[in-house]
């Protein structure tokens, strides 16, 4: 890891969250690499880990906004391990502390309420919020259409978790719409495209039968 990504995951330590390095430095390089053609979006901050992650690399490359959407208030999970949650001004903290306030413009709405109103065009989108099947799929198809040619598209939690990893299988490896999938970690990327090819279509069901050796060796409890 060079000087520059071991200051920012210095960073990202400091904030409560469940991103790994990889998918942290992952997260960064796409960020970086984008061009301004559309802008960054986060579905789920929590605390700003992942925040910190993208700002970061967007701030080191382009300086493209990054707008996290995240009501603050937990999802199901977080709210059966801790109750009742309130994470905003904790993350506006962690934000403040990173130096990245410039870049992030924080969204305290869910993902449907910023869907309707947000009209920009997306070049990359990190999608971390609720982890039921029903959601996941909801986060897909409200952000999808905002998404450039040439956009990427991440999820997280898609070798643990049965709605994410549902959701990419069914609309990210088997669909005509991505090209270039592949996972670090729990996180499963793409870039759209109008149409694949078949070639196109064959790496990303090898890719698919990969993440499913990868996921054997998962110990059950690490994906309950």
């Amino acid at each position: 890891m060079n000087t520059e990504l071991k200051e920012v995951k210095k960073l990202a330590e400091k904030v409560e969250g469940w991103l790994s390095d990889k998918e942290g430095r992952l997260l960064y390089n796409f960020a970086k690499k984008c061009t301004g053609k559309g802008v960054i979006v986060e579905i789920g901050s929590w605390k700003g880990k992942s925040t910190i992650w993208l700002a970061m690399g967007s701030k080191r490359g382009n300086r493209v906004k990054l707008y996290a959407v995240d009501p603050h208030t937990g999802s199901k999970e977080h709210k059966e391990i801790y109750g009742e949650v309130q994470t905003f001004e904790e993350f506006k903290k962690n934000i403040r502390d990173a130096g990245v306030e410039d870049i992030v413009i924080p969204v305290k709405r869910t993902s449907m309420e910023a869907a309707g109103e947000f009209n920009e065009p997306v070049e990359l989108i990190f999608i971390d919020g609720a982890h039921e099947y029903e959601l996941v799929k909801l986060d897909f198809e409200l952000w999808f259409p905002k998404v450039i040619e040439g956009g990427i598209m991440a999820f997280h939690d898609t070798t643990w978790g049965a709605g994410p990893g549902r959701v990419v299988k069914e609309s990210v490896y088997n669909s005509r719409n991505f090209k270039n999938a592949g996972f670090i970690d729990s996180t499963t990327f793409a870039r759209k495209v109008k149409e694949n090819s078949l070639v196109d279509r064959l790496w990303n069901r090898s890719v698919l039968l990969l993440k499913g050796v990868y996921e054997s060796t998962i110990p059950s409890q690490a994906k309950q």
